[in-house]
């Protein structure tokens, strides 16, 4: 061992433990977890620069100095602003859909000061927080009622719990979703209450199948959009109009869960096989539920459509009041709705114009972006590459959109290197690996945003 390298094993051996650190009186007033916390921070940071060879104090002293100097600083945020620019439209990890501007001004007056949140204004007495966003749900899908609660998963469990606890719904093999987290869809229905029957194959269900199934104890007739995956080739599945007019000659109610919560017509965007709520309602299904931050482009929320009486009865159920949205979802809900009903949505609502952006705008972003990526760090390899963006967020599974990205290659550092440079900056930006090469695919990327991807390199 050189010299040099001795100094070094002495230097790293001679480090103060993080119990002498978070003893030292400078930290006194700091509360037991945070004294430790920092201590072990800045002892981490000496010990990977002594490693480098570079020279830090590293003496109790020293360290205790600058575990004061870290404890005075305000730690970013873990749940703060990101670039998305994975291509992943809506990025559940990145928190899926982003607001209309609308949508955020809504949230901003309400969260800085009361709300007319349940008041009557014509009595001044108490009024019902659900109003305004089921006066507008009824308007665009022609349901007759309308419930928010605070998820699609929330949903589910309500409307099962209130139409077949105790007894059996129906569902096709082929429709046995797991979403994200591994929740089970069966082990969500077994939760509420009720006992799943299952029929047909993974790949064919005939409607002839959930007719053979029914019998006196049948509360549900079930069909869950698959989301999240497809099944292809040989396979068939009964139509929501032959499920309802199953459940019409039985007297047994349909409830459809279409999960993306479209609320327009995909056909323009190639993607028409995507179910609608309209379309749902239109069909005859008495209750419809679906999440709002996904196709729809609104907050986290679980929205159920159906007849006024079965809608009614989950209102006056008390998980309802457990699974009820607070005013800034509501306050969301309303003025992304609103933006559906003035027929601006496609402009709009960020996820829908993301999904319509024209490939020559995203290249043009690209170029940009490229251009100052060279200025900004000389030693990257910058190109404009050919890609493909997905939905994502649990929606239109194997649909791809046409886009492009931004290539970088570093040659001072590794790609994984330089993807978690970029994750690390004060606004964290997104990318994926591909072919040895951070990818930045601008589809999802604000023009506002493109400095902070400059600015992040």
């Amino acid at each position: 061992m050189t010299p040099e390298g001795d100094d070094r094993v002495g230097a790293l051996r001679a480090l103060p433990s993080v119990d002498r650190v978070a003893r030292d009186p400078r930290l006194a007033s700091l509360p037991p977890e945070r004294r430790v916390a920092v201590a072990r921070a800045v002892i981490e940071d000496a010990r990977a620069c002594l490693k480098r060879g570079e020279s830090v104090p590293a003496d109790a002293d020293g360290l205790a100095e600058a575990a004061l100097i870290r404890a005075a600083r305000i730690e970013p945020l873990h749940v703060r602003r990101a670039i998305n620019a994975t291509g992943v439209v809506l990025h559940t990890n990145l928190g899926r859909a982003t607001l209309a501007r609308a949508a955020v001004e809504a949230v901003e007056a309400v969260a800085a000061g009361h709300a007319s949140l349940e008041t009557d204004e014509e009595t001044g007495g108490r009024g019902s927080r659900q109003s305004a966003c089921a006066d507008l749900l009824r308007r665009l899908t022609g349901a007759e009622a309308a419930l928010v609660v605070n998820n699609n998963a929330a949903a589910t469990f309500l409307a099962v719990t209130v139409l077949a606890a105790g007894r059996e719904a129906i569902l096709s093999r082929g429709q046995m979703v797991e979403i994200g987290g591994q929740f089970r869809l069966p082990e969500v229905i077994e939760a509420a209450g009720a006992r799943l029957r299952e029929v047909g194959t993974t790949n064919r269900t005939r409607i002839a199948d959930y007719a053979r199934a029914l019998n006196a104890d049948t509360a549900l007739l079930l069909r869950v959009h698959p989301s999240n995956y497809r099944v292809v080739g040989f396979t068939e599945e009964a139509s929501l109009a032959d499920l309802v007019a199953l459940g019409r000659s039985a007297g047994v109610p349909v409830g459809d869960d279409i999960g993306s919560g479209a609320l327009l017509d995909l056909t323009a965007m190639g993607m028409g096989d995507e179910p609608t709520a309209p379309r749902s309602v239109a069909a005859g299904a008495d209750v419809v539920w679906f999440s709002g931050d996904k196709l729809l482009g609104g907050p986290q929320a679980g929205i159920l459509l159906g007849k006024q009486g079965l809608i009614d009865r989950m209102k006056g159920h008390p998980l309802a009041r457990a699974l009820r949205p607070d005013k800034l979802t509501l306050a969301a809900l309303e003025a992304t709705l609103t933006l559906y009903a003035r027929g601006t949505a496609w402009t709009d609502v960020p996820t829908l114009r993301r999904i319509a952006r024209p490939t020559d705008a995203i290249l043009n972003a690209c170029g940009r972006v490229a251009r100052s990526a060279r200025i900004a760090d000389p030693s990257l390899d910058v190109d404009i590459v050919a890609v493909e963006s997905e939905i994502g967020g649990g929606s239109l599974p194997g649909r791809t959109l046409p886009s492009w990205a931004v290539a970088l290659s570093p040659s001072g550092e590794s790609t994984m290197a330089l993807a978690r440079r970029l994750r690390g900056a004060a606004i964290p930006v997104y990318g994926r690996i591909e072919h040895d090469r951070v990818l930045l695919d601008l589809r999802a990327v604000d023009e506002g945003e493109e400095d902070d991807i400059v600015l992040a390199l």
